[in-house]
């Protein structure tokens, strides 16, 4: 099978889409409170939406653009089986990005009055959430020492008209953030929405600090990704964006933020968090706005797929036989993860579990599977767990161990980890674990076999 065209722009992406089917448009003026979200979550999947003229504004919204692994990897120019090699190949081997001096993310440019909810159609999505959120933006600062930048997806809440309140893990933004914070200044952001899929899917990845994301978003797609300069401060942006929100995270401030609708489908709670004061926005002509609904599958696959690729690169660095891992969406596509490995001695599959545990502590619940289990069917994995895992001599508990803080079920991020041995017994029968199989199940051509619109009366008379 030929690998398909990588794209390089949503517009691209939308066009692609569109062309078979896989778009659909809303009639104009569906609200921004929770219907836009609503008609987005019942296409979710299926088809992408996109929304003219939400609630009267004269943008456009767009969502659902890449709730597939099928579609993710043919916006990158691979195939579905390829796709996490794909993603591993472009971590370890980035290509720097090409700089421009203009760009279409420009072509509109606003900076005296900014009012943001006028600006842009900014939606408010889950039942509780406190507001109009910027969910799908791609938050892009720049280490203040070294000039290096990083990209991440954080939840930016509309505060006031140039104002947005932003949740900052610690993690690598946090990072520059207190470096800047340490020199009594802000830290110089870009909040960029409308991207293409390569650019959403590198800003997931887990790599070290000071890799920028937006070079292996050029990796992506075999082609080094094209930026400007943001107008008022030094952050480089994608040159092809929709939007581009340029401003500062403010030092020693921080504001009432949430709740807000999470990827484990549950609110993540109110605090104070960091604030964002915007100095300039700058767009498109006609920009399109990208809503990703909190605990999607848009939401859900951004984040699985880069991490199966870091820990399936982290498990056979240790673990030759391990042969290709899954974050499952019953997991909410972090925390439950199915691993198939070739076992070549008892107690192998045990050190793998705690080699996943190790992984990303995000990971919570591990099964481990033979070769002949396809990890990407739960049905096939719980099948391996009833007929192969017994709880008195195949399970590992670790208590009290750092996990997601925002699993509800634990205590500020500490909780247990349960890894299943679904493994067969390396001295077992021959036939004790002999799947049952039809000859030639696979080969029978059922066009050539079957009577369309037969009557059985007529058949057997």
């Amino acid at each position: 099978m030929n690998a398909p065209t990588p794209v390089r722009s949503l517009r691209d992406w939308l066009d692609r889409l569109s062309g078979d089917g896989r778009l659909a448009i809303a009639r104009p003026g569906i609200g921004l409170r929770h219907e836009a979200a609503a008609v987005a979550n019942r296409l979710d999947g299926r088809q992408a939406s996109l929304f003219p003229q939400p609630g009267g504004h004269p943008g456009t919204i767009v969502s659902g653009l890449v709730s597939s692994r099928a579609w993710m990897a043919e916006a990158l120019g691979t195939t579905q089986d390829r796709l996490v090699a794909h993603f591993q190949q472009a971590a370890a081997q980035p290509l720097p990005w090409h700089e421009r001096n203009s760009a279409p993310a420009q072509e509109v440019v606003h900076r005296e009055g900014l009012d943001i909810l006028k600006l842009l159609p900014v939606p408010t999505l889950n039942e509780h959430d406190s507001g109009p959120y910027i969910s799908a933006g791609l938050m892009i600062s720049r280490d203040p020492e070294t000039g290096l930048q990083n990209v991440a997806i954080l939840r930016c809440q509309i505060s006031g008209p140039d104002r947005i309140g932003v949740l900052v893990l610690p993690r690598h933004t946090d990072n520059f953030y207190r470096k800047a914070e340490a020199q009594g200044r802000g830290l110089e952001v870009a909040l960029v929405v409308g991207v293409d899929p390569a650019c959403l899917l590198a800003s997931q990845a887990i790599v070290p600090l000071g890799h920028d994301e937006l070079e292996i978003a050029g990796a992506l797609t075999g082609q080094p990704l094209d930026v400007i300069k943001c107008l008022t401060n030094d952050v480089r942006v994608p040159a092809n964006a929709e939007i581009v929100i340029e401003g500062r995270l403010l030092p020693e401030i921080r504001e009432p933020e949430g709740p807000f609708g999470e990827f484990p489908q549950y609110y993540g709670e109110r605090a104070k968090r960091h604030v964002m004061q915007v100095d300039a926005v700058t767009h498109r002509r006609d920009p399109i706005f990208h809503m990703i609904v909190g605990g999607g599958l848009e939401h859900l696959l951004l984040g699985a797929i880069p991490r199966e690729a870091t820990i399936l690169a982290t498990l056979q660095r240790s673990f030759p036989g391990v042969e290709d891992v899954h974050l499952s969406l019953g997991g909410v596509g972090r925390y439950h993860l199915y691993v198939r490995l070739r076992k070549k001695q008892e107690g192998e599959a045990k050190n793998v579990l705690l080699g996943a545990f190790a992984a990303h502590y995000d990971i919570k619940h591990a099964v481990v599977v033979d070769t002949d289990v396809d990890i990407h069917d739960p049905q096939e994995v719980e099948w391996a767990v009833s007929t192969r895992f017994q709880a008195d001599r195949d399970l590992v508990v670790i208590p009290h161990a750092q996990g997601s803080k925002l699993d509800p079920s634990g205590r500020e991020g500490v909780g247990a980890k349960m890894g299943l041995d679904a493994t067969v017994l390396m001295d077992a029968p021959p036939m004790k674990f002999k799947r049952i199989r039809v000859p030639g199940e696979a080969e029978v051509d059922l066009d050539a076999v079957l009577a369309p619109g037969a009557d059985w009366r007529a058949v057997i008379g």
